[in-house]
């Protein structure tokens, strides 16, 4: 069965993740350091994981797999999903894939190294109401391709 699986740290979406798996009657695991609320629903479980870096992607990373969608803004923890067949969008509804992840990687190293040389770059936009309404379309059509996948 799909799940979506959420990396959930500073993840603006999360409203519109369980509204979308509570219409399609999917599985949500929320995967946070700390606590965050949820919706009472069944489905919807908060995973708490230990402090340290990459814990939340580890978790998401052993569980997801082809038949699922991970929403995350880590392009290494898409890379990782990706890789084991599942879905992978960003909070603005980009979606991964290996071509992708590869393009997405090199920039943030590049900018990584720029911003180490002290040269300024811009941070990330604001988020916007386009930017939410992209993410639900992009999130749909990956929950019907990880249906898709999952027979």
């Amino acid at each position: 069965m799909t799940a979506i699986y959420v990396d959930a740290d500073a993840c603006p979406v999360k409203d519109e993740v369980y509204r979308v798996a509570q219409r399609l009657e999917l599985s949500v695991y929320v995967v946070a350091n700390s606590w965050i609320r949820t919706p009472q629903d069944k489905r919807i479980e908060m995973v708490v994981v230990e402090d340290g870096p990459d814990v939340a992607d580890d978790w998401i990373a052993e569980r997801a797999g082809r038949g699922d969608v991970v929403i995350t803004q880590d392009v290494p923890l898409a890379g990782r999903v990706v890789a084991s067949g599942a879905e992978a969008l960003s909070p603005t509804g980009r979606v991964f894939d290996e071509n992708s992840v590869g393009a997405a990687v090199a920039m943030r190293d590049l900018l990584t190294d720029l911003r180490s040389a002290g040269v300024e770059t811009s941070g990330p936009q604001a988020f916007s109401k386009a930017d939410r309404n992209q993410f639900l379309q992009a999130l749909d059509a990956a929950v019907h391709r990880a249906k898709r996948a999952a027979k």
